[in-house]
């Protein structure tokens, strides 16, 4: 189980005031007693989302967003729940639903950056031209 304290909720409630649908993930986060994953498929239900498992699907969801998530440029701020940038990239470069982002970004925190791009980074083909 992947899970936030009521404490950083608290703090994730500060530094995403300016995001309502962060504000609303957070809501949905702490009714599900901290439990990121469970809230993620509530939120997704209500994002007209269809979950094909209650077991790993944010783990399998966030996957579909590694292009955006191992930038470069949000990986130090991630690691340090910062997470407002990569919220906002998420919902204005992808598809990716706005309730769900916050999710998403807690995902990559919780799994710790490195570990979350891992393959991503070892899966670049490179080129010897």
């Amino acid at each position: 189980m992947i899970a936030l304290t009521p404490e950083e909720i608290a703090q994730f409630r500060a530094r995403l005031a300016d995001y309502p649908e962060a504000l609303a993930a957070l809501q949905e986060i702490e009714d599900c007693d901290g439990d990121i994953e469970d809230a993620a498929i509530s939120l997704s239900l209500k994002a007209n989302q269809e979950p094909d498992t209650n077991e790993e699907w944010l783990a399998g969801f966030s996957k579909r967003y590694r292009h955006i998530v191992c930038r470069a440029e949000f990986r130090e701020a991630i690691a340090a729940g910062q997470l407002s940038t990569l919220i906002h990239a998420l919902t204005t470069e992808t598809d990716c639903p706005p309730l769900i982002a916050l999710p998403v970004a807690l995902y990559a925190h919780k799994a710790e950056v490195a570990t979350f791009c891992y393959s991503f980074d070892h899966s670049r083909v490179v080129s010897n031209s």
